[in-house]
């Protein structure tokens, strides 16, 4: 039986991405006067945007890193269930390691959350109908947040319009999890449609059961640290639930080179005179990211697109193609969503439960710098209740591992660092399979963070001026 969501309690971004509010910006805050920047945040808290009905004209969510948790008063917050990726963040050392944030894409240079910009404490997300919707509402958090001088903007991170395309040209956000409990899960399993895509909630929410049966670990308060009784009590009665309702939001600028992808596809795919052969030049694109720009998945439509199949999720790959020989062993989708190829026994049921334990909810939205010719590229955002079992267990185990699916020195061909240059796509065929060695790297880290996305009533408690003793 699905849980009970208490929808009023969620931050909206958790439910939807906002597909109706197509313009969107990332205000990266810090935080200068603690005391100040309760109150500030306080009083923008009552326009955060829940998770109870789908906001016509605008929408506001909050979030903060582990140091903006501590500043709004959690003094000692290793000690309150915070978990270790979250407390020590995206660029401790091991954690650049672990996610391929090496050379060119090392937080030293990176434009905000690195070492060497001013530290980020929270991030306000926006989103509204139209663009100058965005920044009436822009100007609206501006004078609540930051007119007291508590909290200072760092950097303002646009996007583009949204659209169904990212910028390298491929329909995005076909294969997203249904969350049981939420109105889309139910509907779908009503019609018969859910497929695997069910996900127990608390993968993604804190305080529900997930797909263990069990509650994700959740920073957890002595109850005399709300002597206000603002945040509700574990069942027992003995602790305050900080984390109840809440999420972890990961937050990464990626810069896509467009033009590099593009040109080496071209190259890649020339006839021996030269000549240009856009149709090779298309399939070997399909190939890496493992479905045709439309949408269409390479294990339906192997030979070209199909627009009929444009938002086709329902496949798998044992079965189907189990070699590799319509979808590549090593494309995008195949290593960022496995469905029913993990051990043990492939194909089963028990493969399938075991893909659901490293799904991410994505909110990412396409940016465009500087006009025609600037940079563009992705606001990756994802909320995960587990940012070590989910969202870096894909980035680490998944994307950037050269020997996934049996591969040798072969990470993946879209999104994947080439730390050292070695980097080669495999195309499975018979009788001889087509590698192709070097590829360029076509994505780059400009910026990231962990944040945690807490309940409004969570929210309403770090926002509380402390007492002695960090009371409230």
């Amino acid at each position: 039986m699905a849980a009970t969501l208490d929808l009023d309690d969620m931050q909206g971004l958790i439910v939807r991405g906002y597909g109706g509010l197509r313009w969107a910006s990332f205000l990266m805050l810090s935080i200068t006067d603690p005391a100040g920047a309760r109150t500030a945040l306080g009083q923008l808290t009552p326009r955060v945007t829940s998770g109870r009905a789908e906001p016509p004209e605008v929408a506001v969510n909050l979030a903060f890193t582990s140091d903006g948790i501590r500043l709004l008063g959690l003094e000692a917050p290793r000690h309150e269930g915070f978990p270790e990726e979250f407390l020590s963040g995206m660029t401790d050392p091991n954690r650049s390691r672990l996610l391929g944030d090496t050379g060119e894409n090392a937080p030293r240079y990176w434009r905000w959350g690195g070492p060497a910009t001013p530290p980020v404490h929270a991030v306000a997300l926006l989103y509204a109908r139209d663009e100058a919707g965005l920044g009436r509402l822009e100007a609206e958090v501006r004078h609540v947040a930051l007119a007291a001088g508590a909290l200072a903007e760092i950097v303002r991170l646009g996007t583009a319009e949204l659209t169904e395309r990212e910028p390298f040209g491929f329909r995005d956000g076909i294969s997203q999890p249904l969350v049981e409990g939420l109105p889309r899960a139910t509907a779908a399993r009503a019609k018969g449609t859910a497929g695997d895509e069910v996900v127990k909630a608390g993968e993604f929410v804190l305080g529900y059961p997930n797909e263990y049966g069990l509650l994700t670990d959740r920073p957890l308060l002595p109850s005399p640290h709300d002597s206000a009784g603002l945040l509700p009590r574990v069942p027992d009665g003995t602790d305050a639930d900080l984390g109840h309702n809440g999420s972890y939001l990961v937050f990464r600028q990626l810069r896509q080179d467009v033009d590099a992808f593009r040109s080496y596809l071209d190259e890649a795919t020339r006839h021996p005179d030269g000549t240009g052969d856009p149709a090779a030049r298309d399939a070997l694109a399909a190939r890496m990211v493992g479905r045709w720009p439309g949408g269409a998945p390479l294990v339906h439509a192997p030979l070209r697109d199909d627009p009929d199949r444009a938002t086709d999720n329902d496949f798998g790959y044992f079965a189907t193609d189990r070699d590799g020989l319509r979808c590549p062993l090593g494309a995008h989708v195949r290593r960022a969503n496995p469905r029913d190829s993990l051990d043990p026994r492939p194909g089963s049921a028990d493969s399938v439960a075991i893909g659901r334990r490293h799904r991410i909810l994505r909110r990412g939205r396409a940016y465009a710098d500087g006009g025609p010719g600037g940079e563009q590229g992705l606001h990756f955002l994802c909320l995960n209740a587990n940012i070590s079992r989910q969202f870096e267990f894909i980035q680490h185990t998944w994307l950037n591992n050269p020997n996934f699916n049996g591969l040798y020195d072969s990470p993946d061909p879209l999104v994947a660092p080439r730390s050292n240059r070695r980097s080669t796509f495999t195309e499975q065929a018979r009788p001889l399979r087509t590698r192709r060695l070097d590829l360029p790297q076509f994505v780059s880290v400009r910026g990231g963070a962990y944040f945690f996305l807490p309940g409004l009533r969570a929210l309403r408690y770090l926002c509380k001026a402390t007492e002695e003793g960090g009371q409230r």
